[in-house]
């Protein structure tokens, strides 16, 4: 049963749309790109596996997302969630919409050949972990108590 919080705290507290903490790393990735080119992979494998992965994300994204949707809870952590989500995706892994975030950050880096671009990918899974993740668990964790710390003790938190 989750707890009844103020409305004021009803909430992760996050304060950047998740999906800024790649966007900004990549930014910074092209402008290092367009200063010092770097390359990687070539041929119709790079265009093959760039969308290959990118897709990959962009599934997990949007599955991610209908599965919160579906199960009456608000999958954006500026808003109160109303329940733990532990299906679906969700029993795999806590948090498959970061993890498409990094998949489409990674295909993009094969698609656009940029060996800084792969430095994206953990910088912006750092940034997530630290700025939104930690704080959502603490949200959930004192929102919904046992409930959330026995989903925690089943899945992992990435993979």
């Amino acid at each position: 049963m989750p707890a009844e919080l103020p409305p004021k705290e009803d909430r992760p507290g996050v304060a950047i749309a998740p999906p800024l903490l790649f966007v900004l790393p990549i930014v910074a990735s092209l402008a290092l790109e367009w200063l010092v080119p770097t390359s990687f992979v070539h041929g119709a494998f790079r265009w093959i596996l760039g969308v290959l992965i990118a897709v990959a994300g962009v599934a997990l994204n949007v599955g991610g997302f209908i599965t919160q949707k579906r199960a009456g809870t608000d999958p954006f952590p500026f808003n109160p969630s109303t329940r733990i989500v532990a299906h679906g995706l969700y029993r795999f892994t806590r948090n498959p919409m970061y993890i498409g975030f990094a998949l489409c950050t990674f295909g993009l880096a094969i698609l656009v050949d940029s060996a800084w671009m792969l430095l994206a990918v953990p910088i912006g899974l750092i940034l997530i972990d630290r700025i939104v993740v930690t704080r959502e668990e603490r949200y959930l964790e004192r929102k919904f108590g046992e409930e959330y710390l026995s989903y925690k003790r089943r899945v992992r938190r990435w993979l």
